[in-house]
């Protein structure tokens, strides 16, 4: 009896598993804040590295993370990673003392950026380009999306039930029954052709510049943008990630294959990803704020206010599964970007001191979540096209990297804005509701013009009409990641 399709199930279920608890790691412990600081006692200002030691050193090594996959295995990685992130889970939820959860954390997020892009490639390698793969895609983005709103809600609700340390703990299950599961799915790492070397030079250059950056946007909240502690973050990551590509175009196995990004779909895709969730994250930041701080809902009312996200979403997601073969990459990435800017176009104009949630959130909610929905499968489609399945990880950590920093930027840039709007409303006292409101208004707007861009640069650079997406055979080692033929026009 053939059970390759139970196989395939199981691998699909370990994959939106990984993605599922990575996303909820961003923002499960934000609502648990409050009592970790009582128990554990930290100082002012340290709360923050809770959060912040998974972002940097999730962020920082993404880009490693993907590349080895395609090195070591995927398999291999996955294992690794899963068992590095429970040991930190569990670890982080039986410390005694601030630094011990803070360096717990910072091991969570190296543990995240081994898994999310393995993730992403088992999918992209496994399922054949056409319906199997826009159904897996799908998932994978619904999977995403309801990582990062389960865990706001699943804070509230662990924190108040269980205590903070909860919230961590949950991980520990969830891991070990991945791991059974992978052991049964995930095929064994095979080695075909001459050893990968790891780039060593390019890998400390990257992670570096990519720790910097994240540091320096993560930091704009206590440091403005024009101080000398940004400034120099800001400078040092620009002379790392610049030293990176020249190092890439000179060795002979790079991190990232400079040349991947001449294709145009790959391009296109990152700059779309980065695009979106700079809009996405901020306006989701921002919509918690108003909430809690204007419509005056505790942590478990919040977290269900994030609910009709993840209903649009699932819509979205399976509208472009079925719709994707007949109007393409391009037409989806296009209708998603603007119902998108269309929905925090609304969220700007809704909010309000005397809002409520059926007026002010509910709508907005839906239209925008139902247009990132519908981005989730072409953009997929698009940052593997043309990519050998043996890049699959590179290409997998470039956009789940662009993911991120686009992520930070935008809720660093979009916070500075939202402050200064609030500062000028409200003069030199303490900011009223009604000032609060004016900047978390603005910045809904500016999150829906940075959705309009990006559709606008899938509507400029991505060809007119892809093919139709057809089924075909699982990509082997050495043969591209297929998809539609007009995706593969790469840049002059």
């Amino acid at each position: 009896m053939n059970d390759q399709p139970e196989r395939t199930g199981w691998l699909l279920a370990v994959a939106l598993t990984v993605q599922f608890v990575v996303a909820l790691d961003m923002s499960v412990v934000n609502v648990a804040l409050p009592g970790i600081r009582d128990d554990l006692g930290f100082a002012p200002g340290g709360l923050l590295w809770v959060v912040n030691a998974y972002a940097l050193a999730f962020g920082g090594l993404l880009m490693l993370g993907g590349r080895l996959a395609d090195i070591v295995g995927r398999r291999t990685t996955l294992m690794a990673g899963l068992a590095l992130f429970g040991v930190a889970s569990l670890g982080g939820g039986l410390v005694g003392s601030p630094g011990w959860l803070i360096a717990a954390r910072a091991v969570q997020g190296v543990g995240a950026a081994a898994l999310a892009p393995v993730a992403f490639t088992l999918i992209a390698v496994t399922f054949p380009a056409g319906p199997a793969r826009a159904r897996a895609l799908g998932l994978w983005g619904m999977a995403a999306a309801a990582g990062g709103a389960v865990g706001v809600l699943a804070g509230g609700l662990l924190t108040e039930w269980a205590g903070w340390r909860s919230v961590l703990l949950i991980n520990v299950p969830i891991v070990l029954a991945a791991m059974a599961a992978a052991r049964f799915s995930v095929p064994p790492d095979r080695r075909e052709g001459p050893p990968a070397r790891l780039d060593a030079a390019g890998a400390l250059l990257v992670t570096g510049g990519m720790t910097a950056l994240v540091l320096a946007l993560v930091h704009t909240g206590t440091h403005s943008w024009g101080s000398a502690t940004t400034l120099t973050a800001l400078g040092v990551a620009a002379v790392l990630l610049v030293a990176f590509v020249v190092v890439e175009q000179r060795v002979a196995q790079p991190l990232l294959r400079i040349g991947l990004l001449r294709q145009r779909s790959v391009l296109v895709a990152n700059l779309f990803v980065l695009l979106l969730f700079s809009g996405q994250f901020a306006a989701f930041y921002f919509t918690s704020l108003y909430v809690q701080q204007i419509l005056g809902y505790g942590p478990i009312r919040a977290g269900t206010a994030f609910l009709p996200f993840c209903t649009g979403i699932v819509i979205g997601s399976l509208t472009a599964t079925r719709t994707v073969a007949r109007f393409g990459v391009r037409t989806l990435l296009v209708a998603g970007g603007l119902l998108g800017a269309a929905g925090f176009g609304w969220f700007r104009l809704a909010v309000g001191v005397d809002g409520g949630f059926a007026d002010s959130v509910l709508g907005p909610s839906l239209l925008a979540s139902v247009g990132i929905g519908l981005c989730v499968v072409p953009m997929g489609t698009a940052a593997t096209t043309g990519v050998a399945a043996r890049e699959a990880g590179m290409a997998s950590g470039l956009v789940n990297s662009s993911r991120q920093i686009g992520g930070s930027l935008g809720l660093a840039v979009l916070a500075t804005v939202a402050s200064h709007t609030t500062d000028a409303e409200g003069g030199s006292g303490p900011a009223g509701p009604s000032a609060l409101v004016s900047g978390y208004a603005t910045a809904f707007g500016v999150a829906g013009a940075l959705l309009a861009v990006a559709a606008l640069s899938a509507a400029l650079l991505l060809p007119k009409r892809t093919e139709p997406v057809v089924a075909g055979a699982a990509a082997s080692a050495e043969s591209p990641v297929t998809a539609p033929r007009g995706d593969r026009t790469r840049l002059p």
